[in-house]
């Protein structure tokens, strides 16, 4: 799924660890994600997360997709940080999931939190 997702490719998102239900991508920002108070665009972090997620929630096999997602912002990033987000299954139950993805930089500071929902197509 993520060899075809274009728009996590052009980010320079990288797939660090799958496994069944968790995944990890990592982000570095760059000077196009920076908005006008000069951090990165929440919406930059917000797909970053929603990759991990997506690459958790697919690892069973079927194709998912959300069913939605919110994230609350926890601190700011910068240009040049490189982000690491981690996604963890919660529960599955008949085609539907909750998965929790943070969002943190190397020292371990968390910038956001963020959970999804997931849907298999059949």
């Amino acid at each position: 799924m993520l060899d075809a997702d274009r728009a996590s490719a052009a980010l320079g998102i990288e797939l660090l660890e799958l496994g069944e239900g968790r995944a990890a991508c990592r982000m570095t920002v760059t000077v196009h994600m920076i908005n006008g108070h000069d951090l990165c665009h929440g919406g930059y972090v917000f797909l970053l997360a929603d990759t991990a997620f997506a690459c958790a929630c697919n690892s069973h096999g079927p194709v998912t997709v959300a069913a939605g997602a919110e994230i609350t912002f926890v601190s700011p990033a910068r240009e040049g940080d490189v982000l690491v987000a981690e996604a963890a299954e919660r529960t599955r139950y008949g085609r539907s999931g909750i998965y929790d993805v943070t969002v943190r930089k190397p020292d371990g500071q968390v910038v956001a939190e963020f959970r999804g929902r997931s849907r298999e197509l059949r």
